[in-house]
């Protein structure tokens, strides 16, 4: 560029950048370069898992930046326009060519600023993208409304992926919708607007095929899996059982198991549901090769209002990373896990009204729980509790961490909220469409028969043998019983 035209250009831009607007700005940018200088070696270490860190790392910091950067643009502007409103723009700025040192130096810096500037504020960007699709970011910024959602998420079988995974996926298209819906979720947020709970299931999600099935395949056919289903009495003994079932998963092998009756090859199924939960299902359509079935409940003459959805995954699977369980099969699995110990007489019973009782927070739950589990066998059973003082203290912890798991009472989050749709044994699930209620034009019914998902192998057994047979059974299940009577 020919020195006349530098000059030209750049002596007006210091001449108005002389005021207070633009030195506050270039001292705000500073000050946001020297902390972020500070903040690098922590960003470079990856994920923040403090997210009050995060926010000032990539949102508040960066907010800061840019800001800054702004008012040295509005500065200059603002003066301008000042100074010819009041006829004070000089005709004359001064000569400015290379050969001067100041000049020389001040281009060198505003050479070695810019660069920098681009630099940072990349990082920046791109740091703030990643943070936000973060797990820490997704789970703990807004605390209490995605506390119930986040503990789900960590104690479910895709607790070690991403939120952005099943929630975003691939692509720019679904990323640049995810982040409108999320500016206008911060806004309820930050005006304490947001629905308790939180309703489900997410009407706007990305359909299946784009997330759940680039890890998982429906149509690839699966072995058939065994599922023991253990149940503790609510007696003295807490008297244990189990129900043992194989489930028929199939896959896209001509209809066979649950997953290629209904997401088979060539198999479409559309439903339309009377509430928003979808848990009452009037209306079916079955398309399969060759035919094309429509069921409907007694009264239902067609889908009418009610919106028409492609059963997908989804329909099936609602919440494989935020389920929540009934206190009754929360207690038998922290009991069949050895948690809650069973060997404590009537730890069923007493642990599950500590579940059922009502606490108006978290911390009065976690102040009376455990306090009541002991107290009940310092009173009730003196003699167990003197001996076994330790599990029973180590017991009631654990009777709290499943309520703590299931109830929040900040967001209405309480006992069955959310329904589960595998399965019919605590909630409707299978039984929504597979109730022997729906019926076609020619009298066929949707098929109720237990045999064609899964096969019951023992029913509230003590120790059931298809367990011993398949080595599966619990080492107290297999040992001789004790002698009863003298040699």
């Amino acid at each position: 560029m020919p020195r006349k035209l530098i000059g030209d250009w750049l002596s007006p831009l210091i001449y108005f950048a002389d005021n207070w607007t633009s030195r506050i700005g270039m001292g705000i940018v500073t000050t946001a370069t020297v902390l972020w200088i500070f903040l690098l070696p922590t960003t470079l270490r990856g994920e923040m898992q403090n997210p009050y860190i995060g926010i000032l790392s990539y949102l508040v910091l960066p907010g800061v930046f840019f800001g800054g950067l702004a008012l040295i643009p509005l500065g200059i502007i603002a003066k301008r326009k000042l100074s010819r409103r009041k006829g004070r723009v000089p005709t004359s700025f001064g000569p400015l060519n290379w050969a001067n040192t100041e000049f020389r130096r001040l281009v060198i810096l505003i050479g070695l600023l810019t660069f920098a500037n681009i630099a940072i504020g990349s990082q920046f960007t791109y740091g703030a993208i990643n943070y936000m699709d973060s797990v820490t970011f997704c789970g703990k910024t807004c605390h209490t409304v995605m506390q119930p959602e986040f503990t789900a998420y960590q104690d479910s079988p895709h607790s070690r992926v991403e939120c952005v995974k099943c929630h975003i996926g691939p692509g720019a298209s679904w990323f640049v919708q995810s982040k409108l819906s999320g500016a206008s979720q911060l806004i309820a947020v930050t005006l304490n607007t947001y629905p308790r709970p939180i309703p489900a299931p997410v009407h706007n999600l990305r359909p299946a095929r784009d997330t759940c099935e680039t890890c998982h395949w429906p149509q690839k056919y699966a072995t058939d899996r065994v599922k023991i289903f253990p149940k503790y009495a609510e007696d003295e003994t807490n008297t244990a059982s189990k129900t043992v079932v194989m489930i028929k998963i199939g896959g896209g092998n001509n209809g066979i198991g649950i997953h290629g009756t209904h997401l088979g090859v060539g198999v479409k199924i559309r439903y339309a549901p009377s509430d928003e939960q979808r848990q009452t299902i009037p209306w079916i359509e079955y398309n399969g090769p060759g035919r094309q079935t429509v069921y409907q409940a007694d009264g239902t003459k067609g889908p009418g209002n009610m919106a028409v959805r492609e059963m997908d995954c989804m329909d099936c699977h609602n919440r494989p990373a935020h389920a929540y369980q009934l206190p009754e099969r929360a207690l038998d699995e922290a009991m069949f896990a050895g948690k809650v110990s069973p060997t404590l007489p009537n730890a069923k019973k007493e642990g599950l009204e500590l579940l059922k009782a009502t606490y108006a927070t978290r911390e009065m739950a976690a102040a009376r729980i455990p306090a009541a589990f002991t107290d009940f066998y310092k009173q009730k059973y003196p003699a167990v509790y003197s001996q076994n003082a330790a599990l029973v203290a180590q017991s009631g912890k654990e009777v709290l961490a499943v309520w703590e798991r299931n109830i929040f009472p900040d967001m209405n989050v309480t006992w069955g909220k959310y329904p589960v749709n595998i399965g019919h044994t605590d909630f409707p699930g299978c039984f929504r469409c597979h109730d022997g209620s729906h019926a076609s034009p020619d009298g066929k019914t949707v098929t109720q028969d237990c045999g064609a998902c899964h096969t019951v192998l023992a029913v509230e057994e003590a120790a059931p043998k298809i367990l011993t047979d398949l080595g599966m059974a619990p080492a107290e299940d297999t040992k001789p019983s004790a002698p009863s009577g003298k040699k």
